[in-house]
């Protein structure tokens, strides 16, 4: 008997992966990304980023013809297909599904006047109450600046699409998307839960250029003839599961619940957390979108906390103060050194404007150094620490939305390899962590054996999750944690008031 799968597509702005899951264990059988150096981004002005769909399938194509030749995995041997995907970008189409224009990509800027002038007309009460955030830079004020610049261009569209909407449509040939989709773009209305018309009719776009809503776990639609002889798959196989990477990579963390927290500690480092209730930040410092699981009937929304200068400065510290040193050995020299760095604190947002600090750029600085007393350990500690308080200042944010925040579900990498910086993270926030074996090409494979009905929901779903460790607040050390915390916070304070 031929094993049974179920593939999963990430598409990110510097790769694609594929992943083929064996149905009965949860394992991963296979996994391959293309390119594998990263994708091109072409900047044809300075904060502008665009990429060509058709890459995305492309190299969605290569990395699955990879992982079917290891496997030697058939068509018929695919039960399901989900995809994850780069958010906020945004894919036009005429009525013959052809792509009228490069794709504007998330960490494009130039929308950001129009999402301002229109956050600005209708007021913040109306934005905030209905949208959750401002329109900002989102996939609505991006096609503004299309209408705009390219009017001829914008005549022609038939439909906007996101990035996994584009992936889903060369495999079905159906154009849909899904309400989680629509809140990315400021395209719903949270209140009225449906999509959001007088966004829409402020920047004069027809209704009709929506894609079809379809359920995130659902039967979204089934592998064309023209596309299971192009990818090798089989006729009428469902793709059966799409979201956003950040929601992907909470689901892939099997968080669901309010009081759930997804966490990613990278160059940048992400905190997205599960409320359960509609609200929003009165000073938008944080994202809010409806999670994979919302629905017109159960609130469940993703509140997303984006910190820029998280692991980007441990990769400085260890370049430029410990470049003789491995991470493991920086992680051992930062625990030889007591909570609080005995008095050196580091703010750590050296990497531009950020958004928890009302967009202010504030800088890396360093206080309370003592040539006398610190060493290279001291700084390390301090770097580490900087981080985490970070993180935890921007959790406070969310705790202020109605959010209680319990358990703090992770990847084992990056950040989450040093045990203080973990042991820390437990300390200050009260929450236990815990870190798992997965990623999001994996978490979209089992979030389409949810939506095609092969699990009955995502605890049967993430039953095979493999949890590599438990990290629980170590209750004799909270006060110094705390206390660490709080003069952070106090120097922190000093740097914004400057």
């Amino acid at each position: 008997m031929n094993k049974r799968y179920l593939l999963g597509f990430d598409v990110g702005s510097s790769s694609v992966k594929a992943s083929l899951v064996d149905v009965e264990t949860g394992e991963i059988s296979a996994t391959a990304f293309y390119p594998e150096k990263e994708a091109p981004i072409l900047a044809v002005k300075a904060g502008w980023a665009e990429q060509n769909p058709q890459m995305w399938w492309d190299n969605a194509k290569l990395s699955l013809k990879k992982i079917m030749a290891e496997t030697n995995a058939k068509g018929e041997d695919i039960l399901a297909i989900g995809i994850s995907y780069q958010m906020h970008g945004l894919v036009c189409v005429d009525k013959n599904k052809e792509v009228l224009r490069p794709s504007i990509i998330w960490c494009d800027s130039r929308a950001v006047p129009y999402g301002e002038r229109a956050f600005n007309d209708l007021g913040s009460e109306k934005c905030l109450g209905h949208l959750l955030n401002s329109p900002g830079n989102f996939t609505a004020a991006k096609l503004a600046w299309v209408k705009e610049n390219e009017p001829e261009l914008f005549a022609k569209i038939d439909k906007i699409m996101l990035p996994g909407d584009y992936i889903a449509m060369k495999l079905c040939g159906d154009i849909r998307t899904t309400i989680s989709g629509l809140s990315e773009g400021m395209m719903w209305d949270f209140k009225a839960k449906k999509p959001a018309k007088f966004l829409l009719d402020y920047f004069g776009f027809d209704e009709s250029m929506l894609a079809d809503i379809v359920p995130t776990f659902s039967v979204q639609g089934e592998v064309s003839l023209e596309a299971a002889k192009e990818l090798g798959l089989k006729e009428g196989t469902p793709i059966s599961y799409r979201a956003g990477d950040q929601p992907n990579n909470a689901v892939s963390l099997n968080v669901f619940n309010p009081g759930e927290i997804a966490s990613t500690a990278g160059t940048s480092g992400v905190v997205y957390g599960v409320l359960g209730d509609v609200n929003y930040d009165p000073k938008s410092r944080v994202n809010t979108f409806a999670h994979a699981n919302y629905t017109t009937e159960l609130d469940r929304l993703g509140v997303l906390l984006c910190i820029n200068g998280t692991g980007i400065l441990n990769a400085w510290v260890h370049r430029n103060i410990t470049p003789n040193y491995s991470y493991n050995e920086m992680n051992d020299l930062a625990l030889s050194v007591p909570i609080g760095s005995e008095g050196v604190k580091i703010i750590p947002f050296g990497n531009g404007a950020e958004r928890v600090l009302e967009n202010k750029e504030v800088g890396c600085s360093v206080q309370g150094l003592s040539f006398n007393k610190h060493s290279q350990a001291h700084l390390v500690r301090a770097a580490q620490e900087g981080i985490v308080f970070s993180f935890c200042y921007g959790m406070e944010v969310m705790q202020h939305m109605g959010m209680n925040i319990n358990d703090i579900h992770a990847g084992k990498a990056n950040m989450f390899l040093s045990p203080m910086f973990r042991d820390t993270l437990a300390g200050v926030s009260g929450a236990t962590i815990e870190l798992y074996d997965t990623d999001g090409s994996v978490g979209a494979a089992k979030g389409a054996g949810m939506g095609a009905g092969i699990y009955k929901d995502n605890v049967e779903a993430f039953s095979t999750l493999k949890k590599l460790d438990v990290i629980e607040p170590d209750e004799t050390k909270r006060d110094a944690y705390l206390s660490a915390y709080a003069e952070w916070k106090e120097a922190l304070a000093a740097s914004i008031n400057k």
